[in-house]
């Protein structure tokens, strides 16, 4: 399994996509190196993936939790295409009081500025020029 392909894909959000992110072909020990890196980052009490994603990623965060009232809980995807899902969560959160900051492992476009992509691809839209760097 390759962790990207090519070809015709219908993404979760329902959108079309010429490539696409199968984040199946990660390891347990990628998952824990991810997560490893986002506990040098962020300070969380608890972690909520989002089904079916983002659950690998919650599970492999989870011993970096601290469990203190006072910080934030954190929601995990591995892939944001549209950001609904996300956005639906920290709604549901919101609603409970709950402080909240996103991580995503790749963010197919730009992200709300509470959300953390890990890896952030361009824009899915054609380069038309290009300019060249000068010194």
């Amino acid at each position: 399994m390759q962790l990207f392909q090519r070809g015709n894909f219908t993404l979760h959000s329902g959108e079309w996509s010429g490539f696409k992110i199968e984040c199946d072909a990660l390891t347990e020990h990628d998952w824990a190196t991810l997560a490893f890196m986002v506990s040098q980052r962020f300070v969380f009490s608890n972690v909520i993936g989002i089904p079916r994603g983002g659950l690998t990623f919650a599970d492999a965060l989870k011993p970096y939790a601290s469990n203190r009232t006072g910080d934030p809980w954190l929601i995990v995807d591995d892939v944001l295409n549209t950001g609904g899902s996300m956005e639906l969560e920290r709604q549901k959160l919101g609603e409970l009081g709950m402080n909240v900051v996103g991580v995503v492992v790749f963010a197919r476009r730009p992200c709300p500025e509470w959300i953390y992509p890990m890896y952030q691809f361009w824009s899915e839209e054609p380069v038309t020029s290009w300019t060249q760097k000068t010194d």
